[in-house]
């Protein structure tokens, strides 16, 4: 009788019988793939090229029923399991190489409750599917800045961008959660169920199980915003992220302002003869009223000499896609960040002098800012712990050919081994590339070892460890 091998939880090898394959591939409302398929390299292709791994087998999931019977395959047969949402994140952990992988992209509906300012998600739903649907009744749920990105991947590591300050993290709008469990059971998480698993989501990044659903608290806002950039010439970078800093003192909190470093692309309103030449963007959001907007955005559009101001009122959809051409897939990527509580003189020259060592015309760096409400919320009311930072900054090493590899890899972590005595020493996990294992209880803080016992009570074995893991007693004894 046919057979295949597939790498096991232990990094072994097991081998599964066809028959057993046929049973699964039977029971499933969505699509089993193994290689070979049409379908198999598409569906194990992700956002970060720098990442190809070769599943042995792919459940494409269209309901919770199959997520739970590719988790018990998984158990039965003790297979290495990786989960996919979006596919984004930077560490490649949607894939996994022999084992089995677990595609929730199918399940992408986004169902909202205008009267109750409620929407319930699918784990396969990128931004742009949520906010599509929200915003066709004026309402919004604060995420990330970049359309393509997974809401799944997203709110189990905390999630921010342009309304953030407002309206607090995507966790902190996150009502109720449906969850696989290792032992095949879906359970749900709130305040008054599984208390302790509604916590650790929030936060603590898919160790826990898998969510099949996420219900979100919606909020009034747009369907227009006053946003866009304010672009400077780079040789301006140190004045103009001094006066930044000063004007973002009295910002309120319906505005958001990141700094983009990077060199200038072909963008329509920038002159040709910037194209190409390094540049600082000041990318700014306000949610609230227009009128308003302009007055709060006024101290930071008048710095400087800047070579186009393209601030102005749009779709709050529009704006949510606005950094998508610069994050296509397809490019290779490295990632390394830090937190900071303030943006240092010394913090900012660092960051300064790393733009004139760009290794190529890809890379970058943002400056996110926080803060606002997600700042009013406790340090141990979530798994997500970093309640003070104000800024977070991205070093985004970006290119195309493997030949590049080392310079990009190399100046990314150069970066950041230089900004490190300066910044708070957490992380946001959903920015940490795969070979940070080390940073993951700094990332959690105090909230680490309460993360480690819940880890132990849902999943002892480990199962779910395709991600910034958190590896339970039995786990680590095992090793």
């Amino acid at each position: 009788m046919n057979s295949m091998s597939l790498t096991t939880l232990d990094r072994g090898k097991t081998t599964v019988d066809a028959a057993a394959i046929e049973v699964l591939s039977a029971q499933l409302r969505g699509t089993l793939l193994q290689q070979g398929d049409p379908a198999y390299n598409e569906a194990r292709t992700i956002w970060n090229a720098t990442v190809d791994r070769r599943p042995g087998l792919i459940v494409c999931c269209v309901g919770a029923s199959d997520v739970i019977r590719a988790v018990n395959f998984a158990r039965e047969n003790r297979l290495l399991v990786s989960v996919r949402g979006g596919g984004h994140n930077i560490a490649g952990s949607a894939v996994c190489d022999g084992g089995l992988m677990i595609d929730l992209s199918p399940m992408k509906s986004v169902r909202v409750d205008p009267a109750a300012r409620r929407a319930w998600v699918g784990p396969g739903a990128t931004l742009a599917d949520v906010d599509r649907e929200t915003q066709a009744f004026g309402l919004a749920v604060p995420t990330g800045i970049n359309s393509t990105t997974g809401i799944s991947g997203l709110t189990l590591g905390g999630g921010f961008g342009w309304i953030t300050r407002k309206f607090g993290l995507t966790i902190d709008n996150l009502v109720s959660a449906d969850v696989v469990t290792a032992d095949g059971k879906l359970l749900r998480a709130c305040e008054t169920e599984n208390p302790d698993l509604f916590w650790a989501l929030r936060g603590g990044g898919g160790n826990f199980g898998i969510v099949t659903a996420f219900e979100f608290q919606l909020h009034q806002m747009g369907p227009q915003v006053l946003s866009g950039l304010v672009v400077h010439p780079f040789a301006d970078a140190e004045k103009v992220l001094e006066e930044y800093r000063k004007a973002l003192e009295t910002a309120p909190d319906e505005l958001t302002c990141w700094v983009v470093m990077r060199q200038a692309p072909p963008l329509p309103f920038l002159p040709a003869e910037w194209h190409g030449k390094d540049v600082l963007v000041l990318a700014m959001c306000y949610c609230g009223d227009l009128q308003a907007g302009e007055k709060a955005t006024k101290k930071l559009r008048a710095i400087g000499s800047p070579i186009a101001d393209v601030v102005g009122p749009n779709p709050f959809t529009g704006w949510q896609q606005a950094f998508d051409p610069l994050l296509t897939p397809g490019a290779r990527n490295y990632w390394k960040s830090h937190d900071f509580t303030e943006l240092s003189d010394r913090a900012a020259e660092i960051v300064t002098e790393a733009i004139r060592e760009l290794p190529g015309p890809e890379c970058e760096i943002f400056i996110g800012h926080v803060g606002g409400a997600a700042g009013c919320v406790a340090q141990n009311a979530t798994a997500f712990p970093q309640r003070s930072s104000h800024f977070v900054m991205n070093v985004h090493a970006r290119w195309r050919e493997p030949a590049m590899d080392r310079a990009c890899i190399g100046w990314a972590r150069g970066l950041y081994e230089a900004a490190k005595p300066y910044a708070a020493g957490t992380a946001y996990v959903n920015f940490m590339p795969e070979d940070e294992v080390d940073r993951v209880e700094a990332a959690y803080g105090g909230n680490y070892q309460r993360l480690l016992e819940i880890k132990q009570r849902y999943d002892p074995l480990n199962m779910f460890r395709m991600n910034q893991n958190l590896r339970p007693k039995q786990s680590q004894r095992a090793a």
